[in-house]
């Protein structure tokens, strides 16, 4: 009996392997079915404005079922297109990341339709310390003279001109390093053509600053500025009136007497002072 026991158990063992392996088979057949095509990824770093070409570029089997949409499956096909925005190693080139077919290379092929990239010069502090990044948001302030109106002289505001403007470059460069500050002499903007007018007549008229915003923050705040007395807090004295001028009598007044009897009336004249009733 225990023979027939211990054989029943080597017996139930083994079926028991047995179906197990027959199912990592073909859980090793399905794996292998699963159909995959070849995605072009970027094998370096790509900044914005780069001009592609197939020692930039290589391809990786990637599942069918998960592909990317707007994906490439051949490095010939972006040939000569050119980077819109800034592409990481080991990520795939997508189409819109890349700027339209015939575009040629440079800082042109970043700037959005019906943007235009306007470049102001600024130091250290107007630079907000090299923190003004591209790819940063920025609000434009401008600190000027008001014009003269009336006897009264113009007075000095600092107002916001511009909010969440992007900033394409600094300097020469398009590409950014998060990792520290870059202080540059210029900083190029991305601006709508009316934003454009704006500031130039604002650089034109007094001084620049750039203020850095949150990248997610969209909101826009409007301010009527804020003038050198209403910063210290100077209330403009209230207006003196001159004193009225003094009245001068004739030298005859006629002034109703009393009340009596009559009508009296007191006339002074040449100097005489007589009472004359009626």
């Amino acid at each position: 009996m225990k023979n027939l026991k211990a054989l029943g158990l080597i017996a139930f063992a083994l079926i028991i392997g047995l179906v197990a392996a027959m199912y990592a088979a073909g859980w090793v057949a399905r794996q292998g079915g699963v159909t995959g095509n070849k995605v072009v990824v970027a094998a370096v770093d790509i900044e914005p404005g780069s001009k592609l070409n197939t020692l930039m570029l290589s391809t990786l089997d990637w599942p069918a079922g998960v592909t990317p949409p707007g994906a490439f499956k051949s490095a010939a096909e972006l040939q000569d297109r050119v980077a819109r925005v800034n592409i990481l190693r080991g990520e795939p080139l997508l189409d819109g990341k890349l700027a339209p077919l015939g575009t040629k290379g440079g800082l042109s092929a970043v700037i959005a339709e019906g943007k235009r990239a306007m470049t102001v010069r600024v130091n250290d502090v107007v630079g907000v310390a090299g923190f003004a990044l591209p790819g940063n948001y920025v609000d434009v302030m401008v600190n000027a003279q008001q014009e003269k109106t009336g006897p009264e002289e113009g007075k000095q505001i600092s107002k916001t001109v511009l909010e969440r403007v992007l900033v394409l470059a600094v300097a020469q460069e398009a590409g950014r390093d998060d990792t520290k500050p870059k202080v540059v002499s210029a900083v190029t903007l991305e601006l709508s053509l009316e934003d454009s007018e704006k500031l130039d007549l604002a650089r034109s008229v007094g001084t620049l600053s750039l203020v850095l915003r949150n990248q997610v923050d969209q909101k826009t705040v409007a301010t009527a500025g804020i003038t050198k007395d209403e910063l210290l807090g100077v209330r403009k004295a209230a207006a003196v009136r001159p004193a009225p001028a003094p009245v001068r009598r004739p030298r005859a007044v006629q002034r109703a007497a009393a009340p009596g009897p009559g009508h009296c009336v007191e006339v002074i004249q040449h100097g005489v002072l007589a009472m004359n009733c009626f």
